[in-house]
């Protein structure tokens, strides 16, 4: 990447943990591009499996409490603000509501001069109320697609829109790219596990378990196209959410029950989604509610395996820039099914272009200039 010869900053991002997610990856992919370019990266969670990652890249990490919808929360003010004025840093990035709402309190007593600028980013489609709209507190609001801006706009008048910039969720292109081969190594192992995936065309199904995910609506695809006589293997990645377990054996069950568990592998939570991306035919991005963005599918378009989601939301606008071929009408199960198999009955010849404004590069870039904006208007 290119080194950035302004100022260096230093940056606080807060978030409640650093487990799985498309917010915890991404915050850990820009604190990596801080440190490469010589900013000073901290960040604050309740800790979790990608800080061992956060730290070897050169960021800071601190483990605290910020993380829990209750009221008892409100007893991290005072240390998360010892914690801030320990650090001086010229931004604070906050990206969920609880830590805002900390960070907000902890700014308003704040000591030492000259006061941190503080961002936030809009990730999702908050509830809308008094809690939510602490995201638009900040001198800097970063919406993660132009969805995201319009519900803003439309549900918050009490933000100023002027202050919203929409700034993609990038993809990091040097580890998501069509030149991407996964190594013989991964292949044997993975096939040895699951050797019913090997030489299929496989449809991918990235993403937690959760109930609005569009687990059902992938399992019914799958049995729609085994009716029509279509050669594929559904694959599931993603693990369920803590607490909700009893999801997980609910729609393995309805795989068996539809007499599909000889076309449908659950392989749960893993770390190589990169290379469970380059062996796929299509991936499939089916949520039952409007996704501010959808970070799966313009990780798999960098990489061109075609991506069929809804076209509405973040991930329609995302794939409307990239791979329109690939939406389809939310509650048309007939023209999902006829796309995929559509898209698995071609010659693999995708030429599949990311424009620029979705990588991380661009992402990076547009942040810090957010940054700026903040701390020249506080001077």
């Amino acid at each position: 990447m290119v080194i950035e010869t302004a100022k260096a900053l230093r940056i606080v991002q807060i978030l409640p943990e650093l487990n799985s997610g498309g917010v915890e990856r991404g915050t850990v992919e820009f604190a990596h591009y801080l440190t490469e370019n010589g900013h000073d990266s901290h960040v604050i969670s309740a800790g979790g499996r990608l800080v061992s990652q956060l730290t070897s890249e050169g960021s800071t990490h601190l483990t605290m409490p910020v993380h829990k919808k209750r009221l008892s929360s409100f007893f991290q003010i005072r240390p998360l603000q010892r914690q801030l004025e320990s650090i001086q840093p010229d931004i604070i990035h906050v990206r969920s509501r609880i830590p805002a709402w900390l960070t907000w309190f902890a700014l308003k007593s704040w000591k030492n001069s000259p006061k941190p600028g503080l961002v936030s980013t809009f990730h999702g489609l908050y509830s809308v109320s008094r809690y939510s709209e602490i995201m638009g507190a900040g001198a800097g609001v970063i919406a993660v697609s132009h969805y995201v801006k319009d519900y803003i706009g439309n549900n918050y008048p009490r933000i100023d829109l002027d202050k919203v910039t929409v700034i993609h969720r990038g993809v990091d292109t040097d580890r998501f790219n069509p030149e991407f081969v996964a190594d013989d190594n991964w292949r044997n192992t993975l096939f040895s596990q699951y050797p019913q995936l090997k030489d299929k065309p496989l449809i991918l199904m990235p993403g937690r378990l959760s109930r609005w995910k569009g687990h059902h609506q992938f399992i019914d695809l799958m049995g729609r196209l085994q009716h029509q006589g279509v050669q594929a293997h559904g694959v599931v990645v993603g693990g369920p959410t803590p607490g909700k377990e009893d999801y997980e054996a609910e729609i393995k069950q309805l795989v068996v029950d539809k007499g599909l568990a000889a076309d449908v592998t659950f392989l749960g939570h893993r770390g190589d989604i990169q290379q469970l991306y380059s062996i796929s035919d299509v991936v499939c991005n089916l949520s039952q509610r409007p996704e501010p963005f959808g970070r799966t599918v313009t990780e798999a378009l960098a990489m061109n395996v075609p991506v069929v989601a809804y076209d509405e939301a973040g991930p329609g606008e995302s794939l409307s820039a990239c791979f329109p071929e690939g939406l389809v009408a939310k509650g048309d199960d007939i023209g999902l099914a006829n796309t995929v198999a559509k898209l698995l009955a071609s010659d693999h010849s995708h030429s599949i272009q990311l424009p620029r404004e979705f990588t991380l590069q661009a992402q990076a870039e547009a942040t810090v200039d957010v940054y700026r904006q903040v701390l020249n208007g506080r001077s």
